[in-house]
């Protein structure tokens, strides 16, 4: 489903020419240099090309990741630090706060900086497959594994690799605990929309769709309070479609809560819970205007203008009309004045993200090759010294137009 998925854009970042001239100091030690460079640049292109796919990304990763480790692990496996870490100046920019990147003279920058874009690529990876016309079945799995590899990898970098940085994390920026835990849920919410669709369209029992469309409202529900505290100007559009999202969510837990409840001869509730996803569905659609209108950073998703948007405001109207006949031939019974309480647990579907680790040192690391490197040799005068205010310019990244919507119901 084209445009059903909000996008904050890709890290850009500056060119690395790993040239450790003197450093370096035998063919063996100069080759990883030439290796990380030329593997950086090819990864660094793979995230705007649209003929990338996950085998293609996965080995890029693999190459390089394994280079750099070389940078920061110890070759004999103990804590010992490696000599090498803090010999490169890397630069990133922020996937919400323009183009002025932040600098840190350290490998474990880099690691955890192209962690996260491999993430968000993922994500956009799921986005333009979901956004085919005729998305298949396995195609739809693809969408669904993805992003919770995404998830993945931005839990597996906040866990593990962003509590080992020197520089302490600047309050907004990718890295900061806020943002990476809301790109974690937004991941696990979508990969379950997957799910509903799924459930939907196989005609599952109302109960499991009711307690899974729940579910996923309170994702995006969380996500959003994460990022509440973030300054507007930047995150209010992200916020905005994660309000819409867990309103069209919480519009498909009433009325699959509704149809519960009216095959269970509660008719009377069944009617007062339609008529709340008929207020959370006029909400949504409100919130996708004002989404639209928001200015800031990322891609505009549309999904009102979707039919598994549209389709639900059509669902919602034949079940509640459908209720009230049957109120007014068979049941008689009074409509509660309040809305039913949703506490809604489901026991099948739940996303968790895909265990990720970074690769072991390429082979090509041995004693000799680390010792081959002489750190006296560097020049006295550091040319390489961060320069926060500079410019990094932003990656070209592919856009996407949108194709005919089929209706398929693969959110």
């Amino acid at each position: 489903m084209t445009h059903w998925f909000h996008r904050n854009p890709l890290k850009a970042t500056a060119p690395v020419p790993f040239n450790f001239y003197g450093v370096a100091t035998t063919p063996a030690a100069a080759k990883i240099c030439n290796d990380l460079r030329l593997s950086r640049t090819r990864l660094l292109e793979l995230f705007t090309d649209l003929s990338c796919n996950p085998e293609m990304m996965k080995n890029a990763t693999d190459l390089y990741f394994s280079l750099l480790q070389g940078f920061i692990l110890s070759l004999d496996g103990s804590s010992q630090e490696c000599k090498l870490r803090y010999i490169q100046n890397f630069k990133w920019t922020d996937t919400l706060q323009g183009h002025v990147p932040s600098a840190q003279q350290d490998a474990v920058f880099e690691l955890v900086s192209m962690g996260f874009n491999v993430a968000l690529w993922y994500t956009k990876y799921a986005s333009r497959l979901a956004g085919k016309e005729d998305i298949t079945e396995d195609e739809a799995k693809d969408v669904h594994r993805s992003l919770k590899i995404a998830a993945g990898i931005f839990k597996h970098l906040k866990e593990s690799h962003i509590p080992k940085l020197i520089t302490p994390v600047e309050k907004g920026r990718d890295l900061e605990a806020r943002l990476i835990d809301s790109y974690i849920i937004q991941c696990q919410a979508e990969a379950q929309e997957v799910t509903i669709a799924r459930a939907i369209e196989l005609k599952h029992n109302p109960g499991l769709i009711a307690a899974l469309a729940y579910e996923t409202a309170n994702f995006y529900q969380k996500a959003d309070q994460t990022l509440s505290s973030l300054d507007p100007a930047y995150a209010g559009k992200w916020r905005k479609y994660l309000n819409l999202k867990t309103c069209f969510y919480m519009a498909y837990a009433y009325c699959y809560h509704g149809q519960t409840l009216l095959a269970s001869d509660k008719c009377g509730e069944a009617i007062r819970s339609l008529q709340e996803s008929e207020k959370f569905f006029a909400k949504a659609e409100a919130l996708c205007k004002e989404y639209g209108e928001t200015k800031g950073p990322g891609t505009t998703a549309k999904p009102s203008g979707h039919l598994f948007f549209r389709k639900l405001g059509t669902l919602i109207k034949n079940t509640l009309e459908k209720c009230q006949r049957e109120n007014g031939f068979i049941y008689f019974q009074k409509v509660p004045a309040e809305a039913p309480q949703l506490e809604l647990k489901a026991n099948y579907g739940l996303v968790e993200p895909v265990p990720f680790e970074f690769p072991a040192p390429n082979a090509h690391w041995t004693p000799e090759t680390l010792n081959a490197f002489d750190l006296t040799k560097r020049p006295k005068d550091d040319t390489a010294k961060p320069k926060p205010d500079e410019e990094v310019k932003p990656l070209k990244e592919p856009d996407i137009k949108p194709q005919k919507d089929s209706g398929c119901q693969i959110s």
